[in-house]
Formats: structure tokens, C-alpha cells, sequence
């Protein structure tokens, strides 16, 4: 196998598993000067978003967005427990 085919089999082959992982989750942690920490969950999967933040006293806040073909729902809750949604029709 010359070195033009074998680059191309290896490019084929990672997009083949690139379009495979179309869901993804990260989580972030970030530690303040005073130990305190705060963490981010983040996960997303074909357009739709979810996530939860807590802060370095508990408290959590989140957001979740649900996209189809005929529109959005985006819902957001703060640390104390209110929440907020917006549809959007297309």
C-alpha cells in the first residue's frame, strides 16, 4: 500500500468514528485561592444541550435546551430553584 492510500484508508477511517460520537459529556472542575471548588457538567447529544453548574456553597444551577425539526425549548433554573422557559416554533 503506497502512502497516498494509507493516508486516505486512515482519513476514511476517522471520520467514520467522528460520526459515530455525536454525543458528548464533559464535566469541568475549577478550584479557587481558597480551596473552594466549583463544577460544570455539560452534555450534548444531535443539537441538544443539557447542563448543571455548582457553585463552591452547593448551590446549582441548570440549563437544558431541547431542539426538534418544528422548534426549541430552552429551560433554565437558577440556584434557587426558579425557573425560566422559552419555545420557539419554525
Amino acid at each position: 500500500m503506497n502512502p497516498t492510500s494509507r493516508f486516505l484508508l486512515l482519513v476514511s477511517c476517522a471520520l467514520m468514528a467522528a460520526g459515530a460520537a455525536q454525543a458528548r459529556d464533559r464535566q469541568t472542575t475549577i478550584t479557587g485561592p481558597n480551596g473552594q471548588t466549583a463544577t460544570r457538567d455539560v452534555s450534548r447529544s444531535q443539537g441538544d444541550v443539557s447542563s448543571q453548574t455548582t457553585g463552591p456553597n452547593g448551590a446549582t444551577a441548570s440549563r437544558s435546551v431541547d431542539r426538534s425539526a418544528s422548534g426549541t425549548q430552552a429551560t433554565v433554573t437558577g440556584p434557587r430553584g426558579k425557573s425560566a422557559t422559552r419555545n420557539t416554533t419554525r
